[in-house]
């Protein structure tokens, strides 16, 4: 589906359209509470490349859902700042534009499915009200080729009968096809980079693997980026590219999907490979990761995950933290004792 009015970019000043479509460098985000300031995001960098899938994975609360809303720039303010780094669409910073000049980027060029659909839809509005509003504020459609796209954008993502399901409310619909709407809101503008937060939470098994499939189909038809955010290791396995694994604010390890599952050079890493339940190991416990992620306002000195960690040593324990160590052309890992980890030694 292509849109009859393009955006014009050029009015974003240094756009470069050799330059990849989202790089994020150095971003730090920190959020300040009564308790203290919670540092949620501390020196995160990737890029996404037309057509890739990032996979950012991590536990809950170590900062995946905070760097895609600092992207897309809806992070509350207060309580938390971006306090550092760039994030560039196109070689444009976009944490130095004004919020009009951001605003054309968002949705426009980078998109966002949230996690939860039932709260990202508003309830007292149609779904194809909803849609269609992006055309005529975005494009300056009228509201009848406004709704004739929305039942188009329905259509793509496979919802039986469009054309009666785009004058349904969001509580009409089931969890998997409520999905499927945010997925058509995302699309709807041809974003080149698409966020997809927790895109499968609280679905059964085989909607996920539905809802997957279909993001995929639609990433490989438009030469998409996605920027997966997930703790789910069999989502990343089957669709990522690349994966930044993240622990307490960090990027610790990062690498091609198949590096990652074939040796871990990072033990947060590891144990999250040794978490997942196997056929052949049927009746045994699973392993697990001792402890709990640090509070976010109380950091430990060094490395973050050293009190949790088996390789743990004196080192571990004393700032500064770990820096991302060369393990191979392409991939990173931040802890002094990644050959140990990957069994080099």
């Amino acid at each position: 589906m292509t849109t009859d009015v393009n955006v014009k970019m050029d009015a974003l000043p240094g756009l470069d359209p050799n330059a990849l479509p989202l790089q994020v460098k150095n971003l730090q985000v920190e959020f300040r509470t009564r308790n203290g300031i919670a540092k949620a995001v501390n020196g995160v960098s990737f890029d996404v490349a037309p057509g890739e899938t990032r996979a950012i994975l991590g536990e809950s609360g170590c900062g995946k859902s905070v760097t895609a809303q600092a992207i897309m720039g809806i992070l509350d303010t207060p309580p938390g700042f971006v306090t550092g780094g760039e994030i560039l669409y196109r070689g444009v910073d976009l944490l130095k534009l004004p919020e009009e000049q951001r605003r054309k980027v968002r949705a426009n060029k980078i998109a966002m499915i949230f996690q939860d659909a039932l709260s990202a839809l508003n309830p007292v509005f149609t779904v194809g009200f909803q849609l269609s509003e992006l055309y005529r504020k975005h494009r300056g459609m009228s509201r009848k080729d406004a709704k004739a796209r929305a039942v188009e954008l329905l259509d793509l993502v496979k919802i039986p009968a469009a054309k009666q399901r785009v004058n349904d409310f969001p509580h009409q619909f089931s969890g998997g096809m409520r999905q499927r709407v945010m997925i058509a809101m995302a699309l709807a503008l041809d974003p080149e980079v698409l966020i997809a937060d927790e895109p499968t939470t609280a679905l059964d098994v085989t909607v996920q693997a539905q809802i997957m499939a279909l993001l995929a189909e639609l990433q490989q038809e438009r030469n998409m980026g996605l920027v997966l955010i997930t703790h789910d290791m069999g989502v990343v396995a089957d669709v990522a590219d690349r994966i930044s694994v993240m622990y307490a604010g960090r990027v610790i390890e990062e690498a091609g999907v198949n590096e990652i599952y074939a040796s871990p050079a990072h033990p947060y890493t590891k144990g999250l490979l040794e978490s997942i339940p196997r056929l052949d190991l049927k009746g045994q416990e699973l392993s697990a990761i001792k402890g709990l992620p640090p509070v976010l306002t109380n950091i430990p000195p060094g490395c973050s995950f050293n009190p949790r960690c088996r390789y743990a040593q004196d080192v571990c324990r004393k700032d500064p933290s770990p820096p991302l160590y060369t393990v191979s052309s392409d991939r990173t890992a931040a802890c002094h004792f990644w050959k140990e980890v990957k069994g080099d030694e």
